[in-house]
């Protein structure tokens, strides 16, 4: 087969980007390199040496922070003029491991010394010893003291070595509250590590730095590689461009160098940092490597023809080897002098839309039908289908039926009031755990089966649908392991409790929808509030099915006493009173569910006699299936008490006080109009429609008296209105007033303690 143009065109591009590349970065760098980078490395190195600057000035400074701190310290005060050293040893003990331990602590600090005068001059380095009035470092002590500053920077030589050059100290004068300075601190620096700070300002081995006071005096250099002519130039060269801060190229021979320098205020001097890095060091690498890409590529060009030819050969060989094998080989004409990928993309784009067509399809349909024809299934809905139809369908789902039987493990899950303690999970995620129910199950079971189906019903339960070989029951003791791996797997993982029921067995598929059933139905016979459980179908025991359960009466009256009196917390213990007298025994769950169902029916029966509906005050659902979904006590007990008990008394407590108000105020009517009748509570709890104990004590409370003080006392007030204000005889006024004569008078002389004849003069006589 000849070649095609996609071998033309590729070996024309390996020639292109093995040599045009090269030649191109070689040309840009020794372009860049010859005057660029020297305008941007002296802007780049200002930049850098002036940070670096700021630093090792921070250093100085923290330096003599540290030292103005250790001069107002208690042991350096003026009583140390009158303290003998070798008597009060605690002391010189003290000042010798301060000065030590404050010797470590300061940076660039080599050396701390103390120096006292008096009549005895004593020294510190830090060790103790005594100066003669005539010795070089007592002189040198009083030339100190006679420093107009009290702190200075200065070039001062070792005490013990004057053949060592001298180093840079800073002197701090102790007065120690009074007016005459009697003592000197010296931190001597460390000139290594002041070598190694400057070093930092070259970052190039070839440079140099220096540390020079305003007079030109050189305090500390790098120790580089510049000679001391090269020095004195700079600073002639740094002197002529006058202070404060500079960058600029200079050349010193046959180099150039990138000098930056600054200045930083110090304690009573000024001092200026020079740092020159050669442009040598930063460019020469540069050209050398760029000269060299450019004599490489064009080397590289020439061997890169060889090559390239070669290697498109090597390339294009499977190329060729495809292109034989598809089925453009047999019309070689049509296809020469094309490109071969375009060939192959042609193919390739046919063979995947019939592969994704078929993916698609397969992964898409087949998980849906084989859930959808399960849910019809086990529902009911196929009951139309023969038998061999059923099974073609499997069939076509993946399942190789044989004579095996069915089986199926119901799964039930608990324990979501221990959980949401345990914060693991909360109310409203029973979806959710549905779902990892079903995972978990599905990984468990499909170690063991082949053919295995798990069904999530989304609502803690997980049905489980197995084909099992008989033979292979026999060896493992049936399905009993399987249901305790997965009650152990659950509770581990989700930490909850499980129950599992394993239905009878059946052979035909159109029986599965009664296994099903039958599976589900058996968890209502769980023993109530007792763990995980397996609960096999053909050994439920007769007694089991037909257990009854203790309804406890008299707990149910006593709460609905409770909440109707308004004590809520005598109403919620009622509550797991009940709740514990039917679950005593470990009743199983139909009749427990059956139990809680009755109470629930009962409140409500309580809500609707008081004048309430249910569905104003409770929440618009299906209470009973609501109620019937819970398979806890702590979850009952809390829904009665959040779901019933509580918004019925808070309802009962919000509409208390207006409608007691109303039918007080409509029995105070009653008897301003019917005082003169023998009327009695009863009749009045009638005629406003109250019960006769709630009507007593709510009159009471609202008028502050009971009906017959309050109906005695207007009768009394209406009889002293009539004696006063008429002339009645007292026989007439009684009767006007609802009582007999002979009564009237013994209780009116009981109210006011005169009868009424006497009243009635008392009254004409005023």
């Amino acid at each position: 087969m000849g070649k095609g143009t996609f071998y033309r065109k590729s070996l024309v591009l390996i020639l292109l980007i093995t040599s045009i590349p090269g030649l191109i970065t070689g040309l840009l760098i020794y372009w860049f390199s010859g005057g660029r980078i020297e305008e941007v490395m002296v802007h780049l190195h200002k930049n850098q040496i002036t940070k670096r600057a700021e630093s090792i000035g921070a250093q100085f400074e923290h330096l003599e922070l540290s030292m103005s701190h250790l001069s107002f310290e208690p042991i350096f005060d003026f009583r140390l003029l009158e303290t003998d050293f070798f008597r009060q040893f605690e002391v010189t003990r003290d000042i010798t491991k301060t000065l030590m331990v404050m010797e470590g602590s300061m940076p660039l600090t080599a050396k701390l010394e103390f120096y006292l005068s008096g009549s005895s001059p004593v020294q510190f380095t830090p060790q103790f010893n005594l100066l003669s009035p005539d010795s070089e470092e007592n002189r040198q002590l009083h030339a100190w003291l006679k420093q107009d500053s009290s702190v200075y920077w200065k070039l001062t030589p070792f005490p013990t070595d004057s053949s060592e050059k001298p180093s840079l100290a800073l002197i701090h004068k102790i007065s120690g509250g009074t007016m005459d300075d009697y003592g000197v601190l010296i931190a001597r620096t460390n000139e290594a590590q002041l070598q190694d700070l400057l070093k930092t300002l070259t970052p190039y081995e070839e440079g140099e730095a220096f540390l020079m006071q305003e007079d030109g005096t050189l305090l500390v250099s790098s120790s580089g590689q510049a000679t001391p002519e090269m020095l004195d130039a700079l600073k002639k060269e740094i002197a002529n461009r006058g202070h404060g801060s500079s960058s600029f190229i200079w050349k010193w021979g046959a180099l150039k160098y990138s000098v930056s320098s600054g200045q930083f205020e110090r304690i009573g001097t000024t001092w200026t940092y020079v740092s020159a890095a050669p442009m040598s060091a930063i460019t020469s690498p540069v050209v050398f490597m760029s000269k060299l890409i450019v004599q490489v590529s064009c080397a590289g060009m020439l061997l890169a023809a060889v090559l390239a030819w070669f290697a498109s050969r090597r390339m294009y060989s499977p190329l060729a080897r495809l292109m034989s094998l598809l089925a453009y080989g047999k019309q070689q004409d049509s296809s020469k002098g094309r490109d071969e990928f375009q060939l192959i993309e042609e193919e390739w784009s046919h063979l995947t839309r019939e592969s994704k067509a078929l993916q698609t399809k397969f992964e898409t349909q087949l998980p849906q039908l084989r859930q959808g024809f399960l849910y019809q299934l086990i529902q009911g809905y196929m009951g139309s289908y023969t038998e061999e139809e059923l099974h073609e369908r499997m069939r076509q789902y993946g399942w190789n039926l044989d004579n095996d039987r069915y089986y199926v493990l119901f799964i039930r899950l608990i324990g979501m009031t221990h959980a949401s303690a345990m914060s693991s999970f909360t109310h409203g995620d029973e979806g959710l755990i549905s779902f990892a129910a079903a995972n978990i199950a599905q990984d468990v079971v499909s170690e063991r089966f082949q053919h295995c189906q798990v069904i999530n019903f989304h609502d803690l339960t997980v049905g489980i649908l197995l084909k099992v070989d008989e033979a292979w029951l026999e060896e493992n003791n049936g399905l009993y392991p399987i249901a305790e791996s997965l009650i152990q797997t659950l509770n581990a993982i989700l930490k909850l409790q499980a129950t599992i029921s394993i239905s009878s067995s059946c052979t035909q598929v159109k029986q599965l929808p009664w296994v099903f059933e039958e599976a589900r139905n058996a968890l209502n016979y769980r023993k109530w509030d007792a763990g995980s459980q397996i609960l096999n179908v053909r050994q439920l025991k007769e007694q089991e099915r037909t257990q009854g359960a203790s309804y406890p009466f008299m707990i149910e009256r006593e709460m609905i006493q409770a909440m109707r009196t308004s004590k809520l917390d005598e109403a919620e213990e009622l509550l797991g009173a009940f709740l514990e007298a039917l679950t005593q025994g470990a009743p199983i769950d139909l009749n427990v569910r059956q139990g809680i169902l009755n109470l629930l029916g009962a409140l409500e029966r309580e809500i609707m006699q008081s004048g309430l509906n249910p569905n104003d005050i409770l929440a618009p659902v299906n209470r009973f299936e609501q109620l019937s979904s819970l398979r806890e006590s702590e979850q009952i007990r809390k829904w009665f008490i959040t779901q019933i008990i509580r918004p019925f008394m808070y309802e009962m407590e919000s509409r208390s006080d207006h409608k007691i108000k109303k039918i007080v105020e409509q029995a105070i009517q009653f008897i301003e109009h019917n005082y003169m009748r023998d009327i009695s509570l009863d009749e009045c709890a009638d005629v406003c429609g109250a019960n006769v104990f709630m009507l007593s004590r709510s009159f009471k409370q609202v008028s502050g008296t009971n009906f017959i003080d309050y109906l005695t006392d207007l009768r009394m007030e209406k009889a002293k209105a009539l004696l006063r204000n008429s002339e009645q005889k007292i026989h007439d006024i009684a009767m006007q007033v609802g009582y007999q004569h002979s009564y009237f008078n013994r209780l009116f002389k009981k109210f006011e303690g005169v009868t009424p004849t006497q009243f009635r003069e008392s009254f004409r006589n005023t």
